[in-house]
């Protein structure tokens, strides 16, 4: 019969579909200045691994995950954690190369989940479905027995029927079913993300690779997991999925969006790279009355110090400027 989801095109998804759209011609039109590119690569690239590693629980925090990426030792931490960090970038490279195959199959599958989940999995093999029963909090997903035959037909919508849609739709939906099918005994949630990434990739919607997108979920976990959940509630309807999957790409390119423009300071060019705090902050400050200093630590749940440090790179970087006397001072956005 084939794999069939169920889901409605709803007027909110249709906005930020249209959303997305105006933010990708944006940020394409921008960084053809290739000497950007390199940069927004690199950092896309720790974000996302540093993000869905962070989902299943590794300790290392973004700055550490950079060090790795730079081939900087990290003495004291766990080799787990390292190597779980160092298996994810090497799955990125992997879709990477693969970005353009012609169709997914089985082994590529495989493949990926043997090189994302080589020698960090609880149970089970790398790189093979697995032959055990597994439960997700209350979720029991379905039997092993049926693993290759579910995953057959996913492959065979996303080779035959995912070029239908959108790519903001077909890399959720396969996002999700990935996850449903939960086809390994352990390195589902990294492999399923990575997957959905691919699907942007192989449809040419990242074509510079410079998104990151799991970035958001990691914001919010537990919204992650009661978007995913919700689906089964909903009785397989993915509408209210799709949509929270597109908010989390339309967030996740306008925080690009404001790294590109953060590269790029008057007549010189400087990197910046902007903290997720950094980044709320300065959805904030979108509105044409900014807010005080007192707003702003109330707002990201910050000591006044600490709201100062944080702003400080935005102040040197042209981003954010102060307007007003000492005592009616506001922050807002610059540009």
């Amino acid at each position: 019969m084939g794999y069939k989801p169920i889901f409605k095109i709803t007027p909110r998804l249709l906005a930020l579909t249209e959303s997305i759209a105006v933010l990708r011609e944006r940020i394409l039109s921008a960084s053809v200045r290739v000497a950007w590119v390199p940069d927004l690569q690199k950092e896309a690239m720790i974000r996302t691994a540093h993000s869905s590693t962070a989902i299943e629980g590794n300790p290392l925090t973004l700055a550490e995950v950079r060090a790795l990426a730079e081939g900087r030792e990290l003495p004291g931490r766990a080799a787990l954690a390292r190597r779980e960090v160092m298996n994810y970038f090497a799955g990125l490279r992997f879709i990477q190369k693969h970005a353009a195959v012609k169709r997914v199959t089985h082994d590529h599958i495989l493949r990926l989940h043997a090189i994302i989940a080589g020698g960090v999995m609880d149970q089970g093999d790398a790189g093979r479905y697995r032959t055990i029963s597994v439960r997700i909090g209350r979720f029991v997903p379905p039997a092993a027995g049926q693993v290759s035959g579910l995953m057959r037909e996913l492959l065979e919508w996303w080779n035959c029927q995912a070029g239908k849609f959108s790519p903001v739709i077909s890399s959720a939906v396969l996002h999700y079913r990935f996850e449903e099918i939960h086809p390994f005994a352990d390195g589902n949630g990294r492999t399923g993300r990575a997957i959905a990434l691919w699907e942007l990739y192989r449809r040419g919607f990242d074509s510079q690779r410079i998104f990151s997108v799991d970035e958001f979920y990691w914001s919010d976990r537990p919204r992650y997991y009661a978007q995913l959940e919700g689906v089964r509630t909903a009785g397989g309807d993915l509408s209210a999925w799709l949509e929270y999957a597109a908010e989390g790409l339309e967030r996740s390119l306008e925080s690009v969006w404001r790294r590109v423009r953060s590269i790029v300071t008057g007549s010189s060019v400087r990197t910046i790279f902007i903290q997720p705090k950094q980044e709320k902050l300065l959805r904030l400050l979108e509105g044409p009355e900014g807010l005080t200093p007192r707003e702003v630590w109330k707002a990201l749940g910050m000591t006044r110090q600490g709201a100062a440090k944080l702003i400080k790179p935005l102040l040197e970087a042209g981003l954010v400027r102060r307007v007003g006397g000492k005592k009616t001072g506001r922050y807002v956005r610059k540009g």
